[in-house]
C-alpha cells in the first residue's frame, strides 16, 4: 500500500484547490471525510471503510480534509491509514470549504462525503453505486442513517417553505412538535423503508454523481456548515437532476460529534445558513424576517432561562452558561442585521 499523501493546503490557494477539481478520472468513487479533534470516531469511520470495501468489485479512493485538529488527527491517519490522501488544513475553514477541497481532489466518477462520526455497513457503498449505475438521472442519494442503537435516523427532507424556517429547529418547535410542517418536512408521511424520490438528503453520507457537481458546481462556501447539502439538492433538482433516499443502504451514524465541541458556533451557524438559504433563494426579506425572529427567539429563550434561575435551585451553573451563550448568539444575528449582511 502507498504511504500517505500528504497535501497542506492553506485558505489563501483555497481557490486555486478548487480550480483543479475533476481533472483525473480513474477510479469508481473517492470517499471525502471532513475532521475536526474527533480522532477516535475517524478511525472507527476508516476502519469501517477498510473493513467494508476490502473485496470491494469497484475501485476507490479515500480523501480525509483535516481542519486544523489537535488531537493527533493526523498522525493517527498517516500511521494506520497510509493509504489515505490527507489534508491538512493550518486553520478550521468550515465544514463546506473542507468538503470542497476534498472534492477538489477527487479522481472518481462517483464522490461519497462521508462525515467522520459514521460507520459503512458491508455492502452499503455497494447498493448505493448500482442503484446510480441503474438511474443516470439520479445526481445524489442518501442511505437510510441508524443511530447506534440501530433505530432508524430522519435523514430525508422536502424543500422547507418559508413559514417552515420559523418552527424546524427554533423554540417554536418545542410548542408544536406535531405540526404539519413538520410532519411535510420531514416526509413523515411514508415508511423509512420505502426507496423514494425525496427533495434532499442528510450530508452525513451522500453518494453524488460528477456530472451532476460539473453542472451545478460544488458546495456554495457562504455556508460555513449546515444547510450546504440543502442548497446543494435544490440547485441540483432545479437542473433537473433527482435526489433518492435509498434504504437499502444502511450506514451508523453517531451525529453532531464535531459540533458538540462547539455549542455557541453550531448555533450561530445553523440558523445563520437557514437565513442564507433563503435569502439565496427566496429573497433577501425573507432571510432577514427570519433572522430577525431567530433573534427574538434566542432572547425568548433568555428571558426564560432567566425566570428559571430566579423560581429553580437546580443547574444554575447551567442555566448562566446556556444564558450567555444565548446572549451571544442573538447579538451575532444582530450584528448581521444592522450591518444589513445577508
Amino acid at each position: 500500500m502507498p504511504g500517505c499523501v500528504l497535501y497542506h493546503i492553506l485558505a489563501e490557494n483555497h481557490c486555486l484547490c478548487l480550480q483543479l477539481r475533476f481533472e483525473r478520472t480513474c477510479l469508481d468513487v473517492s470517499i471525502v471525510i471532513v475532521n475536526w479533534n474527533v480522532e477516535g470516531l475517524l478511525k472507527l469511520c476508516l476502519r469501517s471503510i477498510y473493513q467494508s470495501l476490502s473485496d470491494a468489485a469497484f475501485e476507490w479512493e479515500v480523501i480525509v480534509v483535516d481542519n486544523a485538529s489537535e488531537d493527533g488527527s493526523l498522525q493517527m491517519v498517516a500511521r494506520e491509514f497510509p493509504g489515505v490522501k490527507l489534508v491538512a488544513n493550518q486553520s478550521n475553514l468550515g465544514f463546506t470549504k473542507a468538503n470542497n477541497q476534498g472534492m477538489a481532489l477527487a479522481s472518481g466518477r462517483y464522490v461519497l462525503l462521508l462525515n467522520p462520526d459514521t460507520e459503512l455497513t458491508r455492502g452499503a457503498l455497494a447498493t448505493m453505486l448500482e442503484y446510480m449505475e441503474a438511474s443516470r438521472d439520479v445526481a445524489a442519494l442518501g442511505p437510510q442513517l441508524l443511530f447506534a442503537d440501530g433505530t432508524v435516523q430522519s435523514s430525508r427532507r422536502r424543500f422547507p417553505t418559508f413559514l417552515t424556517g420559523f418552527i424546524e429547529s427554533t423554540v417554536l418547535q418545542r410548542f408544536f412538535p406535531e405540526h404539519s410542517l413538520l410532519k411535510r418536512y420531514y416526509v413523515l408521511d411514508r415508511s423509512n423503508d420505502e426507496v423514494q424520490e425525496v427533495n434532499w438528503v442528510v450530508g452525513a453520507c451522500m453518494l453524488v454523481r460528477r456530472e451532476a457537481i460539473d453542472e451545478v458546481g460544488v458546495f456554495d462556501e457562504q455556508f460555513f456548515m449546515y444547510s450546504e447539502e440543502l442548497d446543494w439538492c435544490f440547485r441540483m433538482e432545479k437542473a433537473g437532476w433527482k435526489i433518492v433516499y435509498l434504504p437499502l443502504a444502511r450506514v451508523l451514524h453517531y451525529e453532531a460529534r464535531s459540533s458538540e465541541q462547539n455549542v455557541l458556533g453550531r448555533n450561530i451557524h445553523f440558523h445563520d445558513s437557514k437565513c442564507k438559504f433563503f435569502s439565496k433563494h427566496h429573497g433577501a426579506w425573507k432571510g432577514m424576517v427570519l433572522r430577525m425572529f431567530i433573534v427574538l427567539t434566542l432572547v425568548f429563550q433568555v428571558v426564560e432561562d432567566g425566570l428559571k434561575l430566579i423560581l429553580v435551585v437546580r443547574n444554575r451553573r447551567m442555566r448562566k452558561q446556556r444564558m450567555a451563550m444565548l446572549t451571544k448568539a442573538a447579538g451575532w444575528h444582530l450584528v448581521h442585521i444592522v450591518g444589513g449582511r445577508r
